[in-house]
């Protein structure tokens, strides 16, 4: 391993060692190998908070001690050894690649950045003008006119396939019974039907496998044009996070930079059921496809509470000034019981293992960067230790991933605009591979609302009114 990247790999150990050393006394809740025997009891607050839906083998959070998991494997130890191509291999398939299998995973990925129609297509609309998700979901649509047929009229399902407006013969009075199928399915897919062969059913893998590499394409093409530049092509030797840094910036990143992007990426993941997996599971829980489910979870995530929370660290850090006025902020924060951005999260109540390595990573080799980037850094630095000595550990307020993520990016030479869109790049591994997951037993979606209106009212012609 190149000296730099090792000592990368070096912060990211360190990292691990720290996080298992401060959580060891913490209680651990587990449950996996054992599939729920439905229906099950839980506690659900508002927003179907605590509802389980189904149960997955792709992620796994423990709050309490700050632990994330995908399909077995510790963050920390994907993040030192591994990288991004072998982590979506992995959630997409549940095991690691072997030489052979990594090396055709590679060159489809390499196959599928190249979308010249796509992004044909979406230079014909105002991407300059637009917000940068509205611009991603458009391209990720427009994606599935390129490698599929669903947009051609033979692609229409079949109206006699469907089952009714809103698969509601069961009255909502009913209690749900834990049927291991949905009562009412789609048939289409156990007929036989004449398929155009060089295009996708937009259902499987490959459509998996062209999200994976096409979302990156977008996103670099919708940075460069936004900074008034045209995009570039894709460079078939490099790896994915150095293609995607190469793509936004127009320049080949250095090993350190290919390396914490490749970091970033693993750590974006996934990260259980939030709202945009969720988005994508329900869309997909139709039968609809994986890009009309992918760019669901794109619109979820462009949403204020859960996407943009980095660029609003940026903003913060920029309003404080300098590390000198950060006591008096936090307390002027404190006095307004206003929220500071980057810190806290739903799920964890121990410090956000992400953080734990973005962190570092923001602060690494940090006096080769621009002035800004120092007086950023430092000033987050001295906020973190402000925020864990008046909240942390009595309201299990820490650092969350947002904190330290848009630094990093900073010193890459990217937009603030363009730090959602890069989760998006990073997530597309998570969403489809829990959508895939989720339609091998798949059942639609449809929770209950519990009326609270009135009943027996008359009604009052519009002349009387």
């Amino acid at each position: 391993m190149h000296e730099d990247t090792q000592k990368i790999t070096d912060i990211i150990l360190k990292a691990a060692s720290k996080a298992r050393r401060e959580t060891r006394n913490e209680s651990q809740k587990r449950h996996a190998g054992k599939s729920l025997i439905w229906p099950v009891d839980c506690t659900i607050g508002p927003g179907l908070e605590g509802a389980i839906a189904c149960d997955s083998k792709i992620g796994y959070v423990d709050g309490s001690k700050g632990w994330l998991v995908y399909r077995g494997y510790d963050i920390f130890d994907l993040c030192a050894y591994s990288s991004y191509e072998e982590v979506s291999y992995l959630l997409l398939h549940g095991t690691l690649p072997n030489p052979e299998q990594l090396e055709v995973y590679k060159k489809k990925l390499v196959e599928y950045r190249y979308l010249n129609k796509t992004l044909r297509l979406l230079m014909g609309f105002p991407v300059e003008e637009m917000n940068a998700m509205g611009a991603l979901r458009m391209g990720t649509i427009l994606m599935r006119q390129e490698f599929t047929y669903k947009d051609q009229e033979s692609g229409r399902p079949d109206f006699y396939d469907a089952i009714s407006a809103d698969e509601d013969s069961i009255p909502m009075e009913t209690m749900p019974t834990g049927e291991k199928k949905a009562i009412y399915e789609f048939s289409a897919a156990k007929k036989a039907r004449k398929r155009k062969k060089m295009l996708g059913d937009a259902s499987g893998l490959e459509a998996c496998y062209h999200l994976l590499a096409g979302v990156p394409t977008i996103t670099a093409a919708i940075s460069r044009v936004r900074q008034g530049h045209m995009a570039i092509e894709p460079d078939p030797g490099l790896s994915h996070a150095g293609n995607f840094l190469y793509m936004m910036t127009g320049k080949r990143p250095t090993r350190v930079q290919e390396r914490i992007m490749d970091v970033a990426l693993i750590l974006h993941a996934d990260h259980g059921m939030n709202a945009s997996t969720f988005a994508s599971m329900v869309v997909a829980s139709t039968l609809s496809d994986i890009y009309f489910s992918i760019g669901s979870g794109i619109a979820a995530l462009s949403g204020p509470l859960h996407g943009g929370a980095n660029e609003n660290v940026l903003h913060t850090l920029r309003q404080i000034g300098s590390p000198e006025n950060v006591s008096a902020w936090v307390q002027s924060a404190s006095e307004k019981k206003k929220k500071i951005p980057g810190f806290g999260h739903r799920v964890y109540k121990a410090y956000d293992p992400r953080a734990r390595v973005l962190g570092p990573l923001a602060g690494y080799r940090m006096k080769y960067c621009p002035e800004e980037i120092i007086k950023l850094y430092k000033t987050a630095d001295v906020l973190e230790k402000q925020v864990l000595k008046t909240f942390g550990h009595e309201k299990k307020i820490f650092p969350n991933v947002d904190f330290y993520s848009g630094i990093v990016y900073s010193r890459m030479g990217i937009d603030p605009s363009m730090f959602t869109p890069i989760f998006a790049v990073s997530r597309v591994a998570g969403w489809t591979a829990r959508v895939l997951e989720y339609l091998k037993k798949n059942r639609i979606f449809r929770p209950r609302a519990m009326y609270s209106g009135d009943f027996e009212r008359e009604y009052v012609p519009l002349e009387k009114r």
